[in-house]
């Protein structure tokens, strides 16, 4: 059940992306950013409402007296685009995060460390009265910043090692502790605003923007995101949808080291008023695979690239020492804490900060690890041979470990099982280094042996994993329940789709973990009887073994069910009530927008005639 006041928050779908592969802010159809963190995605909370409607902060710039809402983003871009109807007129507001060109030859796309929030609010119909509000609340909203009004046009806040400056082309009027500006405006006039963040050790002292930046700033932002757009070598039926995702992904791509997010927010919840609410703005090394699979088919090398020199950088060492995610910037500690003085959105509590489950065992990264190089030196040509002498490491621990029990894909924290997903991506690890056995320049003897060991594992899992009286692939050992993972396992190649115990584990799947619209819970526990909403990328997975059976139409079908229960500008959240179509969990989710991409290539070029492709590589 909701807290008292919860009403107040706007569903998570109201909300839309802007960023700069930085950070990255959500806008309210209210015109209210509600969220952005600075300098990183993973940093404290600037403007924080999402987790706090009295506390958090916000930077709100919208007409009086809105009727009707209709928003998008501008063709091909990032730049969002909302427009208000009020009894007096009609105005659009702009809202962008400014992309910079960087001043060194060597990287002339590199985007800047200076992060600003820009705004233009046009009036284009009539006459709107328009109001501006910009209440930073610094660290989560535990510091109220001093605000200092420096001209008639700007202003400073800072507290607590933070600060913003604020620009409006409207006169600013300091309260306490916020900006405000009124202003009414005709058709063909705009109102300006801006919010620049800065270290405190900056004092303000870089200069302020003014209308003219913004404009500029416009244009050229604008003018890289169409270009990264141009580059999608997709051309089907689903082009623009694709393109959506491959641009979320994008802004969800941290710039300085290639890392991707799994998601901008911490803490939105799995189930309303519950306490599943983690922190997603780190990254998985189990997103790997899928990011690189979706890069590289849709043509983007080079994030594709940049993405893997962050994997090699960041998990050289020993292979012992893998972790199942990092920070942004390659950081292992990621302590996880509680942020008792927020009362969290619509009252789900706790606000968690940082990830314990950076400390769990799971043996599917290391499958999922060795997929990701197999398909990279398959797609784009030779590892590094430091990396390559890694990956032999990894295969040697799998060899001595894979028989222990984890944690399981789902980061459960109820204690270690056999679980199969497990299993299976041990025998992918196996797999893919029997295929690349001359990249890592192991001998035919020691091939020979990954090879054995490989069916091994096979063996056992279609021995243990199976429950032939159930008639499906269930979760662990010695489990009947069932778990949506098992339908990777003809991505990756481990039995056909055909196979007669992947058909029959679907036909379970279908029956007992889907809801009435057919969206897929991601296991018996969380199912329909659970503490959660269908899982988004699970049902994408059942999208992509109905494409591998050849059920087109059910497939097709699916699919346009999941879209259409993105949000009105295409994006996706981790989940989905099935009852009340709502969106649930961090928000906008890297995994689901990567699902997204899969799914619609596979179908499409099955609709066209061709064969599907899986996910990591397959066992091809």
């Amino acid at each position: 059940m909701s807290a008292p006041g919860a009403d107040r928050y706007p569903p998570i779908g109201d909300y839309a992306l802007i960023g700069d592969s930085h950070s990255a802010a959500l806008v309210s159809r209210a015109g209210s950013i509600d969220w952005a963190c600075f300098p990183r995605f993973d940093d404290p909370s600037v403007f924080g409402r999402l987790m706090d409607w009295d506390r958090g902060g916000y930077f709100q710039l919208a007409p009086l007296g809105v009727r009707r809402v209709e928003r998008r983003y501008l063709p091909r871009t990032n730049i969002l685009e909302t427009t208000f109807y009020t009894d007096d007129g009609v105005a659009t507001l702009t809202d962008f995060m400014a992309v910079h060109p960087h001043s060194r030859p060597e990287t002339p796309r590199e985007l800047s460390a200076r992060h600003e929030l820009m705004r233009i609010l046009s009036c284009t119909q009539g006459s709107v009265a328009v109001s501006m509000i910009c209440e930073p609340r610094f660290d989560y909203g535990s510091v109220v910043p001093h605000v200092v009004h420096r001209d008639q046009h700007h202003g400073f806040a800072h507290g607590g090692g933070q600060a913003i400056s604020v620009f409006c082309s409207a006169p600013l009027t300091e309260r306490e502790a916020h900006f405000e500006a009124e202003a009414r405006l005709e058709a063909g006039q705009e109102l300006v605003a801006a919010a620049g963040y800065y270290p405190t050790l900056d004092h303000g002292a870089s200069r302020p923007a003014q209308t003219a930046d913004v404009f500029s700033c416009l244009e050229e932002t604008r003018d890289f995101w169409e270009r990264w757009s141009a580059m999608c070598s997709y051309d089907g039926t689903d082009r623009e949808a694709v393109t959506r995702s491959a641009l979320t992904l994008k802004a969800l791509t941290y710039a300085p080291s290639g890392a991707l997010v799994a998601a901008p927010t911490t803490s939105l919840p799995e189930q309303l008023g519950g306490a599943l609410n983690w922190d997603y703005r780190f990254t998985w090394i189990r997103d790997a695979t899928f990011a690189l699979y979706s890069l590289l088919i849709l043509g983007y090398t080079e994030e594709a690239r940049a993405f893997v020199e962050w994997l090699e950088w960041t998990t050289a060492g020993r292979a012992r020492d893998l972790q199942i995610m990092y920070g942004l910037g390659g950081e292992r500690r990621l302590t996880e804490i509680e942020l008792s003085h927020l009362e969290g959105y619509r009252g789900a509590r706790p606000v968690r900060v940082g990830n314990a489950a950076a400390g769990q065992f799971q043996l599917d990264i290391y499958g999922e690890l060795m997929d990701s190089a197999h398909l990279l030196q398959r797609h784009a040509g030779m590892l590094d041979s430091d990396y390559i002498d890694y990956l032999h490491h990894v295969v040697s621990f799998v060899v001595d470990h894979w028989r222990e029990p984890d944690d399981g894909i789902w980061e459960t924290r109820a204690g270690s099982q056999h679980f199969v997903y497990s299993k299976v991506m041990c025998w992918v690890a196996m797999d893919r280094a029997v295929k690349m056995a001359p990249v890592l320049g192991a001998s035919d003897a020691e091939a020979a042996r990954w090879k054995a060991l490989a069916g091994e594992i096979r063996a056992e899992v279609l021995e243990q994993g199976f429950d032939a009286k159930r008639g499906a692939f269930v979760q662990a050992y010695g489990s009947r329940e069932l778990d949506a993972s098992a339908l990777l396992l003809p991505l990756v190649g481990f039995v056909g789709a055909d196979d007669p115990r992947m058909r029959s584990t679907v036909a379970a799947i279908e029956r007992e973990l889907t809801a009435p619209n057919g969206l897929v819970y991601r296991n018996t526990e969380h199912g329909p009887l659970g503490t959660e909403g269908t899982f988004s990328i699970c049902t994408f997975w059942l999208v992509d073994n109905l494409v591998f059976l050849g059920e087109l139409d059910r497939a097709r079908e699916l699919s346009r069910t999941v879209l259409s229960h993105a949000n009105d500008v295409g994006l996706f959240s981790e989940q989905i009530d099935p009852r009340s179509g709502e969106l649930l969990g961090n928000f906008p989710q890297a995994f689901t927008h990567l699902g997204h991409i899969n799914s619609s290539l596979n179908l499409d070029r099955a609709m066209r005639g061709g064969e599907p492709i899986s996910w990591g590589g397959g066992g091809g």
